[in-house]
């Protein structure tokens, strides 16, 4: 449709000219004493159109031959850029296939090629960038070749590239890489110093985290390790499973390596509600407490989670863990005012009579009866645990428990 509406516009234009110049009478008289020459207005207007045109024609083709120096440089420049990029894509290549030596001398073939920065500030961003790449290209090689000595030397110079303000945020990967190739030289401090210059938001990216929880790991920092391990499951870096069984394990650890009941409670406050809830977490940290002389009633409370989700959801707990909470609150039961309150006395003896099967809960009924002198009944549910349970310690001490009460009734 455009197409048809051109070509009628081309048409009554055409029409116009024609008309306009068969029914003009026109002329133009050009005076140049003593000589006078008469022109019609068609020729005269079609002698101005000539003109202007050879004019601009001329004018173009000056400009152009004027203009070969510039292309000429132009070209050359274009021409070392496509080498210069040429070469950075074999560096790129023969480094991730483990050419490390070819993917050096690329790298620093292409640095050879000098490309010097243009006048526009975007030109000149660019290309240092690019050199700041070819030297980092270079000095992963070198690491990767143990030449230590080769990759300071490009990583130096890579810095001196990037230090103008404008490629100022192309630093984020060098810093990144020196942590790594520093960790990989086995200096844990002067890969947590580089880290450290990082900006806030790249030092939250998942290759900065994952960098910072080996550091940890390295320098025995278990609460560090804690933390990014909780910002690698937040930012869904790892697996979920993964990510909650190495934040078991360093809870674990945190808590295993209080050595007084002060700073159990330290290590208890700084983990998360999740990580509290964790059965081997609780039963861990009260264990450890109840071994340091810790009351008996701290314990009980960091239990009751872990006692709650046994009795309600039974499944969620392995056997080893239900056994484990048993002997827990057993012990703190056995402790110099460790009797158990109220609160705890309900829970025990709704827990044993919504299962009078279970020998676990029959236990520890029988323990916590036959602490309050309730003789007969500790007695009954001690002689159901020890026929229906099949674990032979638990059977031991409940037979021990059988004799003690056998002798006080003596």
């Amino acid at each position: 449709m455009r197409g048809v509406l051109w070509l009628m516009a081309l048409f009554g234009v055409a029409v116009a000219s024609a008309l306009f110049a068969v029914g003009n009478p026109g002329t133009v008289t050009l005076f140049w004493p003593p000589y006078r020459v008469d022109l019609s207005l068609n020729l005269a207007l079609l002698v101005l159109l000539l003109s202007f045109a050879v004019l601009h024609l001329a004018l173009r083709g000056f400009a152009a031959f004027a203009s070969i120096p510039a292309q000429a440089r132009r070209w050359r420049t274009q021409h070392r850029e496509r080498l210069v990029h040429a070469s950075l894509v074999d560096a790129l290549l023969h480094l991730v296939a483990g050419r490390f030596l070819r993917s050096r001398k690329a790298a620093e073939h292409a640095l050879t090629l000098q490309l010097s920065p243009e006048a526009d500030e975007d030109s000149a961003r660019s290309t240092a960038r690019l050199q700041a790449m070819l030297h980092l290209v270079a000095a992963e090689s070198a690491h990767a070749l143990q030449d230590r000595p080769v990759r300071d030397a490009h990583f130096q110079q890579a810095s001196e590239v990037l230090r103008s303000p404008d490629v100022a945020s192309t630093q984020e990967g060098l810093f990144l890489r020196a942590a790594r190739w520093a960790l990989d030289d086995h200096d844990a401090g002067e890969a947590m110093q580089w880290l450290d210059r990082l900006p806030q938001g790249a030092a939250r990216r998942t290759v900065a985290l994952r960098l910072r929880f080996r550091i940890a790991r390295r320098q025995g920092k278990t609460a560090l390790a804690l933390e990014t391990v909780r910002l690698l499951v937040k930012h869904r870096a790892v697996a979920k499973a993964s990510g909650l069984s190495l934040l078991r394990a360093l809870a674990l650890e945190l808590i295993s390596a209080s050595k007084l009941p002060t700073q159990i409670t330290q290590a208890w406050s700084t983990l998360d509600a999740s990580e509290r809830a964790m059965p081997d977490v609780a039963l861990s940290a009260a264990r450890h407490w109840l071994a340091l002389g810790g009351d008996a009633t701290q314990s009980r409370a960091w239990l009751l989670p872990v006692w709650e989700q046994m009795v309600d959801k039974p499944s969620d707990l392995t056997p080893a863990q239900r056994l484990a909470l048993v002997r827990t609150l057993e012990s703190g039961f056995a402790q110099q005012n460790g009797t158990p309150d109220a609160a705890w006395l309900a829970r025990i003896e709704a827990a044993q009579m919504s299962d009078p099967r279970d020998a676990l809960l029959q236990y520890l009924a029988g323990v916590m009866c036959a602490r309050l002198g309730l003789w007969g009944k500790a007695q009954h549910l001690l002689r159901q645990s020890v026929a229906v349970t099949a674990d032979l310690e638990l059977k031991r001490d409940a037979q021990r428990a059988l004799d003690a009460l056998a002798q006080r009734s003596e």
